[in-house]
């Protein structure tokens, strides 16, 4: 399956919903260096590692030398990562409105609608 420079691009930094999940992404990485959160650590650590690779300035094809592998390179990462931390966000997401519920502090009772 080929993939065009401009699809590959689209799909790595236009990902539905990233942009809204940065601060999830922060509260995410907190509550794992606390403890509260569990997950394997390489489903946080590996899409972190993705991200500060593409935002650093040393890489493995370097723009300036080779300028359109060099961008691709890091669209190719972008377009692995992001989708795998979206997924460990909504994960995230998911696991903290449940702890909410179950803390005590929100109760659910059960209700029957009389006419």
């Amino acid at each position: 399956m080929k993939y065009s420079k401009l699809n590959l691009a689209k799909e790595a930094i236009n990902h539905k919903g990233f942009i809204k999940k940065i601060p999830d992404i922060f509260r995410m990485v907190k509550m794992w260096r606390k403890g509260t959160y569990p997950i394997k650590s390489i489903d946080i650590i590996l899409p972190l590692l993705g991200i500060m690779y593409v935002l650093s300035p040393i890489d493995i094809l370097p723009e300036v030398a080779l300028p359109v592998l060099g961008v691709m390179d890091d669209l190719a990462v972008l377009y692995l990562v992001i989708p795998k931390l979206i997924k460990e966000v909504d994960k995230f997401l998911l696991w903290e409105a449940e702890q909410k519920y179950s803390s005590g502090s929100t109760k659910i009772i059960d209700a029957e609608i009389i006419e």
